[in-house]
């Protein structure tokens, strides 16, 4: 019997064991452990991390003492029991794994709300030591919490370079400039062993998010490929997910994404996808977020085991046409980024991104960051990070503030409540809190229709400026309230009980 260190709550318990290492382990070895606190019992994968050394790992989610016994169809690894303190979450950062907690918006397992303000660097973790911590110097400064993020390498434009470790063992070293992105490029790897080191590397990085409070994105499969990642046999396929979870899946902060742009994977068929869904939600014990992102053509999400929908669109006034066909959480992750590469989606005005963000907001939704500006190193902080040369971070840093001094349950979009004029979005919970967005309308004046008897406290919120001035009157039913004629401006309204 083995004694742990305490575990914080939401933490790490981390088994290592010494094993076999003949032939293949990480097809050979079965390895598993059951953690037990009190009447429960939670099994958790193992995974073979090279050079004769087995892991297994848990996130204990209750305080108190939690046992362990491992299971295994070789002998060194099975039988092994021992217990670990699992002590109340401390951490400021540390408010358990994000889950879907009223139908249309998000809470961590603790209950505080999670308002997402999402940004995405699809190859972050691939571009070397120097360039990857200054990403994360960048996130420590940027109002982003979550990242969206790719598990394998990307090839695509602005996105050439190859990276220091790759998943497989590499047999042959193919061409970096192939015929087309999503071409295979002479590249041959060993599909039946993964390369530790290249594991080790991104939960490194989704460790580091985490200390900044970033919830982890990861994509699992995409079609920017010149390795032949994407071309895998379903075998190959279905191992590489029970290994990722395996790994990962003890990280409070990761979120599961089947796929960027699922609909361009032209080997994959649908089955191929709700395959994938299953075993990720099969596999991993603590039931992460999962969602599919697309491009042409949308993924059922009203599929079960679709937590969440993850859009790609520029109209952010589906949002709230999107929650009442699905009844789940809508993210619009790329509705274009802020930019000036030749590429439509790429070179929209710091106002457009924060327009769109705004737009998602009041339709009941939440919206996706992405910054793609030339750069003569070719560091775009979409593809590789580094640092943000945009003008929209700091609104969102002033959207993510609103947001998380609006009610805890989420903004509703509040259509014919009669507060006023119904081609302005509105959103809010009824009877406490009304957010109106104008947009590129600039009214000098507007009437609210609250409800009678209820007295409100007005804002005038200047989206760009960052300013938030208060109306010195009341607003009570058929006030009017002058606005400043400029683009780009909100109000809200909070009830006043007093």
């Amino acid at each position: 019997m083995q004694v742990g260190t305490d575990v914080e709550q939401w933490g790490i318990f981390e088994l290592e064991l010494a094993g076999p290492d003949g032939g293949n382990p990480f097809q050979d070895v079965e390895l598993s452990a059951v953690f037990t606190h009190k009447h429960r019992a939670i099994e958790v994968d193992g995974f073979y991390d090279g050079d004769g050394i087995y892991r297994v790992r848990f996130m204990p989610d209750t305080p108190g003492t939690w046992s362990y016994k491992t299971q295994s169809n070789a002998r060194a690894l099975s039988e092994r029991e021992g217990t670990f303190n699992c002590t109340a979450a401390a951490s400021a950062c540390n408010h358990g794994p994000v889950r879907v907690a009223n139908t249309y918006h998000f809470a961590y397992a603790d209950g505080t709300p999670y308002k997402q303000i999402g940004t995405t660097c699809y190859a972050w973790t691939h571009q070397g030591d120097e360039l990857e911590e200054q990403t994360l110097a960048t996130l420590q400064e940027a109002p982003f919490n979550k990242m969206r993020m790719c598990v394998f390498p990307k090839s695509y434009d602005f996105n050439h370079n190859e990276p220091e470790f790759y998943p497989f063992p590499l047999l042959v070293r193919g061409s970096s400039d192939p015929p087309h992105f999503w071409e295979p490029a002479g590249w041959e790897f060993d599909w039946s062993r993964f390369e530790p080191a290249f594991f080790r590397h991104l939960e490194q990085r989704v460790g580091d998010l985490q200390k900044l409070g970033i919830e982890a994105d990861i994509i699992l499969f995409h079609p920017y490929d010149r390795w032949g990642f994407i071309r895998m046999d379903a075998e190959t396929d279905d191992r590489y997910l029970r290994y990722v979870v395996a790994r990962l899946a003890a990280y409070r902060n990761v979120w599961w994404s089947m796929a960027n742009e699922w609909d361009l994977a032209r080997n994959k068929t649908l089955a191929d996808w709700d395959r994938y869904f299953r075993i990720v939600q099969e596999s991993d014990p603590y039931d992460h977020l999962r969602s599919i992102h697309h491009c042409f053509v949308m993924y059922d999400h009203s599929k079960s085991w679709v937590t969440h929908q993850s859009v790609q669109h520029s109209d952010l006034a589906q949002v709230a046409v999107w929650r009442e066909q699905h009844k789940k959480p809508v993210v619009v992750d790329e509705c274009c980024y802020e930019g000036n590469i030749p590429h439509r989606w790429g070179n929209i005005t710091g106002e457009e991104m924060v327009r769109r963000f705004w737009e998602g907001t009041v339709h009941g939704g939440y919206v996706g960051h992405g910054d793609t500006f030339l750069d003569p190193q070719d560091i775009l902080w979409w593809a590789k990070g580094g640092v943000l040369r945009g003008q929209s971070a700091p609104r969102l840093a002033f959207l993510r503030r609103i947001l998380e001094e609006s009610p805890a349950a989420g903004l509703e979009p509040l259509k014919n409540t009669g507060i006023m004029p119904y081609w302005f979005p509105c959103a809010g919970q009824e009877h406490q809190y009304y957010l109106t967005y104008f947009g590129v309308h600039r009214p000098s004046r507007m009437r609210f229709d609250v409800p009678e008897g209820e007295q409100y406290r007005a804002e005038i919120i200047d989206t760009w400026e960052m300013t938030a001035s208060p109306v010195a009157e009341p607003v009570v039913r058929g006030s009017w309230v002058e606005l400043p004629a400029k683009p780009y401006q909100a109000l809200i309204l909070r009830r006043q009980t007093e």
